[in-house]
Parts: C-alpha cells; structure tokens; sequence
C-alpha cells in the first residue's frame, strides 16, 4: 500500500491536495518481481472460487489489460497456462481503463453465438511500471490491482427481468490520442515509456461522452437511470464519479465508490469495485448494475448487467 502521504515525502504535493481533487487517499503498488500475470491469475482463482467452478469448466479467456508481462505472448495465455486450462481460447485486449467493459462485451457476444459456454473476463494492470514517479500529476492517481468475473451462456426470455449481461454499447475516437497516452513503445521508441495526460480536458471530454453512451445503453435495454440499483463506474476520479451520478439523478448510497483505497486500476477498477460491493454484501442476485469507464484513445463504453 503507498499512501498519499507517503508521496507527499518526496513529490512537492499533500494528502489534502490529492483528496480534494481526486478522491484518492491511498493505492495499491505491485511488490517487486509481481507481474500483472500474477495479479490476473489470483483475481481469476477468487472469481472461480465465487461461482462455484473449477478451471476445466472454463473455455475463454479475455484478459483487459494496458501492462502486459510481455509484448507478447498475451497474458491471458500465460494465466490460461497457470490455471491449467488446455482448451478453448485465450487472448488480451487492449482498450486501457476501458477494458473491462470491451472485454465483457465480446465475452458476451462469443457466447451469444454459441462459440464458447463459460468465459472469465479479467481486468489486471500494473500500472505503477508505466508511471513517472516524477510527474506529480499522473502518478497521484494510479495504483496496480485486478478483478475478475465469470459468464455463463444460458437460455434467457431476451426482457430486461433476464439475468446476466443485457446491454453493452462501445465507443471510440483516435483524434483524442494525444489527451491519454503512453509516451513509449515497440514500433515508435523501442522502450515501454511513461503516462502523459492532459487532465482537465480528460474532465470535460469524460463527462460528455460516458453520460451519452450510458444513455444510449439505457434505451436500448429498455429501462431508465431510476430502475438502477447500483452504479459501478470507472474509477478515475471522484469528481467524475459524482458528475455521472448526478446526471443520473442517483443518490450516492448507490454508487459504488473505491477509488479512496485502490486509486485508478485501468482496466482493473470496475471489477475490482464489483467484488468490493459484492462483499460489502450490497449487489445481490437480481439487481441492475450499470458499469461506465473511459480510457486513453479515446475509448469509452457502458454495460448494463442483472446480477
């Protein structure tokens, strides 16, 4: 764990300054030599163990993630090969903090078409690799983590009453790049670089384009904001977290807040905040979740799931 104030000591910043504009009072930072397949490999181990499974009854794999072990082989392949999984199909994908949701809309949509039974998405990031400790405006906000989440193909009656994943709608725009990036890579600097980010403009842009994509996803599931029982979202910033709810119109008992203790997780955040509310005993079978995240791409998506 690295605490605000222990940034404080040696970055020109303070506890109350990073709380007051962000939300955050403390992260998590990968132990030397933890890797994000470690991470990913545990968080599939919990989620498995949560739905009563067992590797062998899992044939797909999606792992979101922007840090991965290697430029390749996927990580996904290396946490399929931990778990002992001998079959199906194993990739990443990389959407940055918008990975968990594209990675639960194409589990969904593989296992629409009937291509595979069982998927575990995960989200695992290491970000504090990527970070420029010197940077006080990036590396305040950022910390390592991971979650996942198991889905199953079941025969539904297609209404909003069904259970599992109802709605996803995805976005992106490239002419955002140069707003959220990593200043480094294979094919441009030979080396894995560091966060750049142009915050404020991140703000504005983020508010924009999560409130009309989470619209969009409402109306095409056929429910409102008020059937929401709890909002999950991307957890990048607790003023963008309260900015959605109150487009919402959604009272704070039922937004799912962690980013005081984890930070921003990337791809990380929305399951991460899924299990803290699962065992804070506050999502329950039947409850509507709606997810929303906005990464570096610009890429941005909402999800719509009954539990």
């Amino acid at each position: 764990m690295l605490t605000n104030e222990e940034l404080a000591s040696r970055l020109d910043t303070s506890d109350a300054w990073i709380q007051q504009r962000t939300g955050i009072k403390e992260r998590r930072i990968a132990a030397d030599g933890e890797t994000t397949s470690d991470i990913g490999t545990a968080a599939a181990l919990a989620a498995l163990e949560d739905a009563r499974l067992e590797p062998k009854d899992i044939d797909l794999i999606i792992l979101a993630t922007a840090t991965p072990d290697n430029t390749f082989p996927a990580t996904a392949t290396t946490i399929q090969a931990r778990l002992g999984i001998h079959r199906g199909a194993a990739f990443d994908i990389h959407a940055v903090c918008s990975g968990f949701i594209f990675g639960l809309a194409t589990a969904d949509n593989f296992l629409r078409a009937g291509q595979y039974r069982r998927a575990l998405v995960i989200g695992a990031e290491t970000f504090s690799r990527i970070l420029d400790w010197d940077d006080r405006t990036t590396c305040v906000l950022f910390g390592d983590g991971g979650g996942a989440l198991v889905l199953e193909a079941e025969q539904q009656n297609g209404k909003s009453s069904d259970r599992g994943v109802l709605m996803t709608k995805l976005r992106s725009d490239g002419r955002f790049k140069e707003m959220l990036y990593v200043d480094g890579g294979p094919s441009t600097t030979q080396t894995v670089g560091h966060l750049r980010m142009h915050g404020r403009e991140v703000f504005r842009s983020a508010v924009t384009l999560l409130s009309e994509v989470i619209e969009e996803a409402l109306d095409a599931a056929g429910v409102s904001a008020s059937e929401v029982d709890w909002f999950v979202p991307h957890q990048a910033n607790k003023r963008i977290i309260d900015a959605m709810a109150r487009k919402l119109d959604l009272p704070e008992k039922r937004v799912v807040t962690t980013i005081d203790r984890h930070a921003n997780t990337s791809a990380a955040s929305i399951p991460l905040a899924l299990r803290a509310a699962v065992e804070e005993q506050k999502i329950h079978p039947g409850h509507l979740v709606l997810m929303e995240a906005m990464g570096g791409g610009f890429t941005w998506g909402a999800a719509l799931v009954r539990w």
